[in-house]
């Protein structure tokens, strides 16, 4: 190994104990391969098998807590009828060396219509014309929150060594904390604090079932994104107040979504400064923060973990490399590769479904004739 790569192979020792052999995380990505029921293909088996050789930590694609919830393909973790399917899942990750941990979601507005949906804090109609929700109730919301709970407990019982809630990318649970898409003036919403309710409800619950049902530690993690586009919308101001809350829950590890890991603030705090930089000042040491972002190469990855972040994930990288850090630790990073060509699907061990979403679109990978 070239020794510049050395702290990529640090272990890291997560709060409740957990240790992960390197700082390398496979970023939650959606393949869309599911059944049509939620449960788990063999195509989709393998393709996180291919990819759990070398990270320290894989982190599925979102599972859904609801049946009325979601998209074509989607994973779920809705009922327990589909544990034996996550255990395969977790069974795949884990025999490969890594730690397995089951994203959880529930999609909210941009959840696919049905005739019970989609629903959301408030309801009204977005800037891109999609369907108008309908209002959760109060009675609805407890629910939810306890359906997150449940899929814990499926996640427990399938041999998971932990969860990540799914708080960021416009979903229901950043839905709840947006001051664009929470117009309530309940216990749900209105003030910064109170949009803070539902979120922190749902770690509570988890953090119970957790202390019920699991027999060793347990990680519980949770992802955000910094910043929303709409007015008023979220900024980092709102997101460094929401780091306050969150390094205080006992959780073990925080998720940022970052499209690009060297993205400077918007608004809200210093424009000149880059969102990780903000971040891990706010949080200060209190709980690990894993950093993503158009992370291809291994310099990038030993620049980016300079900065601080405790990890890092990978997400399209993986998808076009999966053997990513086994090159890396074995000294041939100069074979790995950033780019893929419209033939390479059998030889990556790519999913049909996800296959057709990147070929659909084209900018999401560097995908080459």
């Amino acid at each position: 190994m070239n020794e510049t790569y050395r702290p990529i192979f640090e272990p890291v020792c997560l709060p409740n104990g957990i240790e992960l052999k390197n700082r390398m995380v496979m970023a939650p990505m959606t393949i869309v391969s599911s059944n049509p029921d939620g449960s788990v293909t063999d195509a989709e088996v393998d393709y996180y098998a291919r990819r759990s050789g070398g990270v320290g930590m894989v982190i599925t694609a979102a599972a859904s807590i609801v049946t009325t919830d979601g998209f074509p393909g989607m994973l779920s973790a809705n009922r327990d009828e589909l544990v034996p399917s996550l255990r395969r899942l977790a069974a795949a990750i884990k025999e490969q060396g890594s730690r397995a941990v089951i994203q959880l979601v529930h999609a909210g507005r941009k959840a696919q219509p049905s005739e019970h949906g989609p629903v959301a804090p408030s309801a009204f109609q977005d800037d891109q014309g999609s369907p108008i929700p309908r209002e959760l109730t109060d009675a609805e919301i407890r629910d939810l929150i306890r359906a997150f709970g449940d899929a814990t407990r499926r996640a427990i019982e399938a041999g998971f060594d932990g969860v990540e809630i799914h708080g960021a990318n416009g979903y229901l649970i950043q839905q709840f904390y947006s001051p664009f898409t929470n117009r309530r003036e309940d216990h749900w919403g209105g003030t910064m604090e109170k949009r803070l309710n539902f979120p922190l409800a749902i770690i509570e619950e988890i953090k119970r079932v957790v202390k019920e049902h699991a027999r060793e530690p347990f990680l519980i993690g949770y992802r955000f994104s910094p910043e929303e586009p709409e007015t008023p919308g979220l900024t980092m101001e709102e997101t460094l107040f929401l780091m306050d809350h969150l390094k205080e829950q006992g959780l073990d590890y925080l998720h940022v979504s970052l499209h690009d890991f060297w993205s400077n603030a918007r608004r809200g705090a210093d424009e000149s400064r880059t969102r990780i930089e903000l971040l891990l000042e706010r949080i200060g040491g209190k709980v690990p923060l894993i950093g993503v972002g158009n992370i291809f190469t291994a310099d990038e990855a030993v620049k980016a973990l300079q900065t601080g972040v405790e990890l890092l994930a990978l997400g399209r990288e993986l998808i076009i490399e999966p053997e990513w850090v086994q090159k890396v630790a074995e000294g041939r990073e100069g074979e790995i590769q950033t780019s893929f060509t419209k033939q390479d699907q059998a030889r990556l061990t790519l999913p049909d479904p996800l296959w057709n979403m990147i070929q659909g679109n084209p900018e999401w990978f560097q995908l080459k004739d």
